[in-house]
């Protein structure tokens, strides 16, 4: 197998790691290793696991400084954006740390034989266990938030689940790192080797999703990535479940009144949302529906202004520079398609903004996907709305995405029906708030309907991420002593539990 390459996009510069790539004998003792200790990792103590997580964070911010520095170089991102991102992501694992102490995600429910109208039932207890081995795709857009140490990673293990990733190519090296700073917080507790795994090269992908050890997959990348790994797991002799966050257009709605408020205070923070990262968020807004006359004029005039004071900028690799090229020149070529702002030609790993209008009739007519798909990077498309009824139809023609945002205006008639609209386009409705950034919380949904996501009611970030790496089991007329912890009556673990149809 040949070595890994590290690239710099911003310099170009190429180095040859120490690594190689994962050949598909080392793929298949690793995923065997998961599985052969699933059962150990699975039944260790909840405060166990919760040490674990701690120690993993530990370890991340102990080599922040390494870590940061092999990301800037392979990623060409800021070191203040990187540090906050990593900072998330030790707050992560930390966070499910809690989740697994409060203990809730087990589900517990415990129901004693009774007599009913339907006649006798017997005891009945139902908890949640881990899948087992779970293989995770590290994202090219967050080298640690959703990458080797990322969310899917994080929550996996605090199902109890071992977990097999794969490398993002964009970033190598920093994955290394980062999976040996989890590895020695691993370590530091006795955790069982085989708890983490780390592949590197395209086919390592192919084959971890095909392994039989594999009992679910999370994903966060490109639609037809996602589609095409989402099918091969469908198509395996016993299918898996494939968690896959694909990315939308995101639409942004700004009604009337909104305009008419605070133009240029949300063309500013628009600007600012498309372009954060380089537009490579998958929360990017990419679909922003503007009123026409005079005051949607004054957030259009106010969104170019902006872009127009940013500079030429460096995307993760020359691969995704090439594919948003590609997809603003496809959206530049549409009929009836007004090009607002083109900052340049650019080559290699640059780029620049881009902005487009096109007409809510042209739009809500429209049969080309050009117009509704996401394209990632700095470019998003201004929809012109006449009436109320312009804009329905054009929302009515809008793909599903991850993310749904209105800004409106005081005591707003527009705001009820667009949330109503919101909710069934979108795992997340935001009002006047920009949709970049997710929140790592309890009550946090990154998902969204089909084909934002593979699977419409799962979220890769917050507390029921962990849902995803869960399957109930009910253990019928089974002694006391038997029993996992969680279910016995005097519940020594003092968790949650739903006793006779009671919350305690």
């Amino acid at each position: 197998m040949s070595n890994v390459v590290s690239v710099n996009p911003a310099t170009g510069e190429t180095r040859i790691l120490d690594i190689k790539e994962s050949s598909p004998e080392l793929i298949r003792e690793l995923c065997q290793r998961a599985l052969d200790i699933s059962r150990d990792l699975a039944d260790r103590p909840l405060a166990w696991r919760a040490s674990m997580l701690r120690a993993m964070a530990d370890e991340l911010e102990r080599d922040a400084e390494a870590l940061v520095h092999d990301a800037m170089t392979e990623t060409a991102l800021p070191r203040p954006r990187l540090e906050g991102e990593l900072r998330r992501t030790a707050f992560q694992l930390r966070f499910f740390a809690v989740v697994v102490d409060e203990g809730s995600f087990l589900d517990v429910s415990i129901d004693h034989a009774t007599d009913s109208p339907m006649g006798p039932l017997p005891d009945l207890r139902r908890l949640r266990r881990p899948l087992g081995p779970v293989g995770v795709f590290g994202s090219s857009n967050f080298p640690f938030a959703f990458s080797v140490p990322g969310g899917d990673t994080a929550s996996a293990l605090a199902a109890g689940c071992p977990v097999v990733v794969k490398a993002h190519p964009a970033h190598p090296a920093t994955s290394q790192r980062a999976f040996e700073a989890l590895v020695r917080g691993a370590q530091s507790v006795d955790a069982p080797e085989g708890t983490l795994a780390l592949l590197f090269g395209f086919d390592a992908g192919l084959h971890l999703v095909d392994d039989p050890a594999i009992r679910a997959v999370g994903f966060t990348g490109s639609v037809a990535a996602g589609r095409s790994l989402w099918q091969r797991a469908n198509d395996r002799s016993v299918p898996i479940p494939f968690y896959g966050e694909l990315g939308s257009a995101n639409p942004l709605v700004v009604t009337t009144a909104a305009a008419k408020e605070r133009a240029i205070e949300i063309a500013t923070g628009l600007a600012g949302s498309m372009t954060l990262g380089v537009g490579q968020f998958c929360t990017k807004p990419g679909l922003v529906f503007i009123p026409s006359g005079a005051e949607g004029d004054q957030v259009v005039v106010a969104l170019v202004e902006s872009l127009q004071s940013l500079r030429e900028m460096t995307m993760l690799s020359e691969g995704i520079a090439d594919h948003f090229r590609t997809g603003a020149s496809r959206i530049a070529r549409q009929s009836d398609i007004h090009t607002l702002f083109d900052g340049g030609a650019t080559a290699g790993t640059s780029a620049t903004a881009q902005l487009f209008s096109v007409a809510a009739t042209t739009f809500a007519q429209s049969s080309s996907p050009t117009l509704y798909d996401e394209c990632f990077g700095p470019v998003a498309i201004i929809v012109r709305y006449e009436t109320t009824t312009e804009l329905r139809a054009s929302l009515h023609r809008i793909e599903p995405a991850l993310t749904f945002s209105v800004f409106v205006g005081g005591d707003d008639a527009d705001a009820t029906w667009l949330l109503e609209v919101g909710e069934q386009k979108a795992g997340r409705v935001i009002v006047n708030q920009y949709p970049t950034g997710v929140g790592v919380a309890w009550s946090m949904q990154h998902g969204g309907p089909w084909p934002a996501t593979t699977v419409p009611w799962a979220t890769s970030v917050g507390a029921a991420s962990i849902d995803r790496w869960l399957r109930p089991v009910t253990y019928q007329g089974v002694p006391d002593q038997w029993l996992p912890l969680a279910l016995r009556d005097d519940n020594p673990l003092g968790l949650p539990q739903r006793v006779n149809g009671e919350r305690r």
